[in-house]
C-alpha cells in the first residue's frame, strides 16, 4: 500500500546546468544533477583555481556551493531540483 505523502516516482523536472538542459526524476538533489551533467569533475572552482565538489553530502563541508536561480552559495547537496531551475557552477558566480 502506497503512503499518501509518497512522492510520484514518474514525475520529471527540467533543470539547466551551465547552459545544458537536463530532464531528471523529481526529488533529485542538485548534486546528483551536477553528476549527470558534468560527471564527477566538480561543482565549482576555488578562488585559487582548484576544483571543488560535494564531500560530506550533508551541508557541513560547504564544498558543493553553486549559484541557483541567481542566488549565490546555495548548497547543492541540500537542494532538491525543481522544474525550471537554473544551476550555475561558473567560477565567478559560484565562488
Amino acid at each position: 500500500m502506497a503512503l499518501e505523502h509518497e512522492p510520484d516516482r514518474t514525475e520529471r523536472v527540467s533543470v539547466t546546468v551551465d547552459g545544458k538542459t537536463l530532464d531528471l526524476p523529481a526529488y533529485t538533489t542538485v548534486t546528483a544533477a551536477l553528476v549527470v551533467a558534468n560527471g564527477l569533475c566538480g561543482t565549482r572552482t576555488s578562488v585559487s583555481g582548484e576544483p571543488r565538489t560535494a564531500l560530506c553530502g550533508m551541508g557541513i563541508c560547504q564544498e558543493c556551493r553553486v549559484c541557483i536561480d541567481g542566488r549565490m552559495h546555495v548548497l547543492a547537496c541540500q537542494t532538491i531540483c525543481r522544474d525550471g531551475m537554473t544551476i550555475d557552477t561558473d567560477t565567478e558566480r559560484a565562488r
